[in-house]
């Protein structure tokens, strides 16, 4: 059987784009308090291979017990352990979102998971179930509780993705699908996305209040020893502090104003934003004469050292994601681009 890897925005081949529009991370950072802690992370030691400490803190930031607390790897390395339990117990499909990030279906596939119907008000059976609000490519937050509600317990797993829930743009961060399923979801938490240090690989899991102690330990049995290493230790503990959060908060109103200007361009562009993004990034479809030209558009760009997320693969096929950037970023796209299409013509 042949399997091709995700596809993914950031660095490629060529190296970190100058602009880098194909990526989620805040454009604000990194955050110069966690990179002082990584500065001072215990490198030449092993951590604790039972994460006390940093699972005690993040247990009190969430307001969890300390036993509901995992640390993975990163978020895929996590999808991929999940996806395994639920298989290994008897799972024998996945239900997923309409557009979702490509290692939810590239786990299942691994693990021979059929997809489950998904939609139209009917509950999912049982199974693996994946939701993200707010969701990438789209920034929209998808209602699955209801039907989540619905479905059967026994032989079901719901995880939430929380990847971008520290970077929505709204009044009220703390999502009401996130509450209402924190007693039988599980939650993957990756702030390194939030803290502009994507390049960090370390993430944390918040086991669902019903979970028991027997599932916890399988899911912690099946990583491998010390999957976070000093400095994604570091980085973690970092996000629990007071000072921190007050750096992302005045960074998403940053981001606010950046994401205004970013829209506007857009629409200069010509460009059909889709509408109910919440986050710091959107999808946009690019004109019908443009779209024709759109791969050696991309292209262009890279060249130019700009890259933005071609959204083929996310089954939008003449569409682009965009992170949102600073204004002399815009400013790089905008030239760039209109400079492309007066070569094109």
């Amino acid at each position: 059987m042949q399997f091709s890897l995700p596809v993914h925005g950031g660095s490629d081949a060529q190296g970190t784009p100058v602009h880098d529009f194909s990526t989620n991370s805040n454009a604000c950072g990194p955050c110069p308090l966690v990179l002082q802690a990584l500065g001072q992370a215990h490198a030449a030691h092993y951590p604790d291979p039972h994460y006390t400490e940093l699972r005690a803190r993040l247990a009190a930031f969430h307001g969890v017990q300390a036993r509901q607390v995992l640390v993975a790897a990163s978020a895929s390395e996590f999808i991929h352990r999940i996806t395994a339990h639920a298989r290994r117990e008897g799972a024998a499909g996945v239900s997923l979102p309409q557009h979702h990030y490509g290692d939810y279906a590239h786990a299942a596939r691994i693990w021979g998971l059929k997809t489950l119907p998904r939609g139209n008000g009917a509950p999912p059976g049982p199974g693996l179930h994946w939701a993200c609000a707010p969701a990438s490519p789209l920034g929209r937050d998808e209602d699955v509780w209801p039907l989540w509600q619905q479905a059967a317990g026994p032989g079901s797993w719901y995880v939430l993705d929380c990847a971008y829930v520290p970077l929505r743009l709204g009044a009220d961060i703390d999502d009401r699908l996130r509450r209402e399923a924190m007693g039988r979801a599980w939650q993957i938490w990756t702030p390194n996305k939030a803290l502009g240090l994507t390049g960090v690989r370390a993430a944390y899991v918040l086991a669902p209040q019903a979970a028991c102690d027997a599932e916890i330990a399988a899911l912690v049995a099946l990583a491998c020893s010390w999957p976070v290493g000093a400095h994604g230790v570091a980085m973690l503990q970092a996000w629990t502090e007071a000072a921190t959060q007050q750096w992302l908060a005045h960074s998403r109103e940053l981001l606010r104003e950046w994401k205004a200007q970013q829209l506007a361009l857009c629409a200069c562009l010509g460009w059909e934003v889709l509408q109910g993004h919440e986050a710091n990034y959107f999808v946009a479809r690019l004109p019908d004469v443009q779209q024709a030209r759109m791969p050696q558009g991309l292209h262009y760009l890279r060249e130019q050292g700009l890259k933005l997320r071609d959204c083929t693969s996310f089954g939008l096929p003449g569409h682009v994601r965009l992170g949102v950037l600073a204004p002399a970023s815009q400013l790089a796209l905008e030239q760039a681009w209109m400079n492309y299409w007066k070569q094109a013509l």
